[in-house]
């Protein structure tokens, strides 16, 4: 069994005001911390990859084909594989939560902010 706390993930900056973090990953999913500050965006795009998610807490609102859906505290969600997506945070505190990738993935092919 693999055990982390969110507390120890380390949360890396892949565009401005997003954070991702590795939390578990296995053969079949991982999952990711995931944290976006007031102000920023979760850039546009789509994947191969089916994610399912938790808002922990914060409000987004995901933009999805063109659709706003507000996200909150306590809301679960799922992207099918290749659907278009993406999210802002227009409000005061930081939106953080948890995603599911199935199969799992390492980076974001959307990553902006590269060393």
């Amino acid at each position: 069994m693999d055990h982390i706390q969110t507390a120890d993930v380390t949360a890396e900056e892949v565009a401005d005001g997003v954070y991702l973090g590795d939390l578990s990953m296995g053969d079949r999913a991982s999952m990711k911390y995931w944290r976006i500050e007031p102000g920023a965006t979760l850039p546009a795009h789509e994947h191969d990859n089916e994610q399912i998610g938790y808002v922990l807490s914060g409000t987004l609102i995901a933009i999805v084909e063109g659709d706003e859906v507000v996200l909150e505290e306590g809301d679960a969600y799922r992207f099918p594989s290749n659907e278009y997506h993406g999210a802002e945070n227009r409000h005061d505190e930081p939106a953080i939560g948890l995603g599911v990738l199935a199969p799992p993935r390492q980076q974001p092919d959307w990553r902006t902010n590269v060393d």
